[in-house]
């Protein structure tokens, strides 16, 4: 079971990551610490807004199965 877990966990981060990636494909590299051009607040919409639903979905679900990782070894 540990071993299902670990390669679950190691699946669940590597989709993650990519997420995070499409997510930031279209800022420029230092508006992700604060000192981009753009300083107007816009809303998700569409195409945008369910990547950003579904990321954060799969980070709550990340966070449930390191627990329950960390339960099952101890």
């Amino acid at each position: 079971m540990d071993i299902a877990i670990n390669i679950m966990m190691i699946i669940i981060s590597v989709v993650l990551v990519f997420l995070l990636l499409l997510q930031t494909k279209g800022s420029a590299f230092g508006g992700q610490f604060g000192s981009g051009g753009e300083s107007i607040q816009r809303t998700r919409r569409g195409f945008e807004k369910t990547l950003f639903q579904f990321t954060v979905g799969i980070a709550v679900f990340f966070v449930i199965i390191g627990v329950i990782s960390s339960i099952a070894l101890s």
